[in-house]
């Protein structure tokens, strides 16, 4: 039995990419609280290897106010239903033009687990080949740039790469080559 129990629920806000609900809850103690969760679709994020070059995207993140530099990444609203590895390879196609022959399931990362539903599915792509883009309206300003472990390390610690699931992912592929 799950130490939280959901005695009520109110959707407050909804658009195409995520619902923001109320949730009235009884705790394991029996007193009464609130919990605001953001649900939002799964989502795959993809490491392009080649070598020693990783391949990331920069696009401008509203929410900060500035641009970032991460791994390809994303959903899609009306493709919720999608298996993570078709919705990797989308992914990838879509915001770098780029085609794995080979894509490894590297692990599963919680955005933020106290406050929003979305886990992603990290996967590994080596045999790439380069193709066009094939992006959406909302990644239009998006740019991709090849750069070296040592580059993508170097970024991480000055806090040019600061967006957690790349850093996370980053982490996963350390460890799958260790195995």
């Amino acid at each position: 039995m799950d130490p939280i129990q959901r005695v009520a629920t109110r959707e407050v806000y909804r658009n195409n990419w995520m619902t923001v609900r109320e949730d009235a809850i009884r705790r394991a103690d029996g007193s009464d609280g609130i919990y605001g969760v953001v649900d939002k679709p799964t989502y795959a994020l993809v490491i392009p290897l080649d070598g020693d070059r990783l391949h990331l995207v920069e696009q401008f993140r509203y929410p900060l106010g500035m641009r970032r530099w991460e791994f390809p990444q994303g959903t899609a609203p009306d493709l919720a239903e999608t298996p993570p590895a078709e919705l990797a390879q989308r992914e990838l196609r879509e915001e770098t033009g780029l085609r794995a022959s080979s894509f490894t399931e590297l692990g599963m990362l919680d955005v933020a687990p106290g406050l929003a539903s979305q886990r992603g599915h990290v996967y590994l792509a080596t045999g790439l080949t380069e193709g066009a883009p094939e992006r959406e309206p909302e990644e239009q300003d998006m740019r991709t740039a090849w750069f070296s472990r040592t580059e993508v390390e170097k970024m991480i610690s000055a806090g040019e790469i600061s967006d957690a699931q790349t850093v996370a992912a980053y982490t996963l592929l350390l460890l799958h080559e260790r195995r």
